[in-house]
């Protein structure tokens, strides 16, 4: 049998999560002497299938040229029920089979595909739980009065600075232009300033001061 392997990692910098996925598909297709097409899909967020891998993987299926989707986790695939569900719909319309190797569920049987809709109802439930115990931590910290975020680590010369070449018209693109120019670092240390930390810089001098900066970008 002819098998999609699809493999994804959020940021570039997680090339053993593309190997350790692939390992994993690897060791099943061989127990299971299936055949794998790769699909990869590196530095994309699982929040939505609007991915390329994903998209030449369905066509492929779709096409009759696999037979089944697999994973190594089902969050490697999504992690919207909602996007799952359709996914399931769309496999069984077109007779295909999706794989999570995690959770031992073969959506080729019926109480395979009974598992992966409750598994990715939990999967977004837990998600969301997370988000709100983060929006109600933060809530929180500001009600007592926390500054939130990270200590800046530009100088408050270079802060000030920012905040008077706004007054001027500069927008934020024309100033991390200017500090890239003259080498200065930024926030994090780094060399490359771009306009949203320029802004970053700009918002949390402004907010210190006690002003407001103009309305441009």
């Amino acid at each position: 049998m002819k098998v999609v392997g699809y493999l994804r990692v959020s940021t570039t910098d997680q090339e053993h999560g593309i190997d350790a996925q692939r390992a994993a598909i690897a060791a099943e297709a061989e127990r299971r002497g299936w055949e794998v097409e790769w699909k990869e899909d590196a530095a994309k967020s699982g929040r939505s299938l609007e991915r390329p891998a994903v998209r030449e993987a369905l066509a492929m299926l779709a096409a009759g040229e696999a037979s089944a989707l697999v994973v190594s986790k089902l969050d490697r695939l999504t992690r919207s029920v909602h996007d799952f569900s359709g996914l399931l719909t769309t496999a069984a319309r077109e007779g295909w089979g999706v794989i999570m190797l995690d959770l031992g569920v073969d959506t080729t049987t019926p109480a395979g595909k009974l598992v992966a809709n409750v598994v990715a109802a939990v999967a977004e439930w837990e998600r969301d739980m997370i988000a709100l115990r983060t929006r109600e931590g933060l809530a929180a910290a500001r009600a007592k009065g926390v500054r939130l975020g990270r200590p800046s680590r530009v100088s408050p010369d270079t802060a000030e600075s920012i905040v008077h070449l706004r007054s001027e018209g500069l927008t934020y693109r024309a100033i991390a232009d200017r500090r890239n120019a003259e080498g200065v670092p930024t926030v994090a240390g780094g060399l490359k300033w771009h306009p949203n930390s320029v802004r970053s810089v700009e918002s949390g001098r402004v907010a210190g001061l006690g002003t407001r900066s103009g309305g441009l970008t």
